[in-house]
């Protein structure tokens, strides 16, 4: 099965509103997109860059979606929705990924050589996420929405945050693809905090109304 199967695959597999391929083929924006960067890629790589940055162009006003014709990207990704999902030239995406509207895999400079992130398989980025730099996002890892992303992120892991850092939900991995399961980092820094003052509360004695009026 090529490239172009494993896509409409991903989105069968990933959207649970994708009635049939012949849907996603003809409707779907983020598969439209990954469907033409297929063809402005390979005229990218065989010497045609003018052709396939036209290409790339078109799709962009089209789709929404900005996916440099030199990055490499396996078969098998679902973007969902896509509208405002950006793909630097140097960045690599690997098998079953899944990658929600407002994503950025950019750069952070006018570095030259590899400078975008390399996505490992069976990952998800979330809404609005920003991924950037020449990091690499270990596979079957989760980037929760609205993170911003500037280290390398184990594998397993998921990550929330700005910065984003790499937190864990109650001791265990995250199965499913689902954004809604992503664990609050603020919050369990404020629940920790509270728990902290509790303590010592009990420890020192919390004073009573009359002792703080006599101060």
């Amino acid at each position: 099965m090529g490239k172009i199967g494993k896509d409409l695959d991903a989105a069968m597999k990933n959207d649970p509103a994708a009635v049939s391929k012949w849907e996603v083929f003809w409707t779907y924006g983020g598969f439209k997109a990954l469907y033409r960067h297929r063809f402005a890629h390979w005229f990218y790589t065989h010497g045609c860059k003018g052709l396939a940055q036209w290409i790339s162009a078109r799709t962009r006003r089209k789709t929404g979606v900005d996916i440099h014709p030199a990055a490499d990207i396996a078969g098998g990704v679902f973007i969902d929705h896509g509208v405002g999902v950006v793909i630097g030239e140097t960045t690599r995406i690997g098998t079953n990924v899944v990658i929600y509207q407002g994503v950025t895999l950019g750069g952070t400079g006018k570095q030259t050589g590899k400078r975008h992130p390399t996505i490992e398989d069976n990952v998800m980025i979330s809404a609005g996420a920003k991924v950037l730099g020449a990091i690499t996002v270990g596979h079957d890892s989760k980037i929760g929405a609205g993170s911003v992303v500037l280290k390398d992120v184990p594998p397993h892991s998921t990550v929330v945050g700005v910065p984003g850092r790499v937190v864990k939900l109650q001791g265990e991995r995250v199965e499913d693809l689902n954004q809604q399961r992503l664990p609050d980092p603020v919050r369990e820094e404020i629940e920790k905090l509270r728990a902290r003052i509790e303590e010592l509360e009990r420890v020192v004695g919390k004073p009573e109304p009359d002792d703080e009026k006599d101060q």
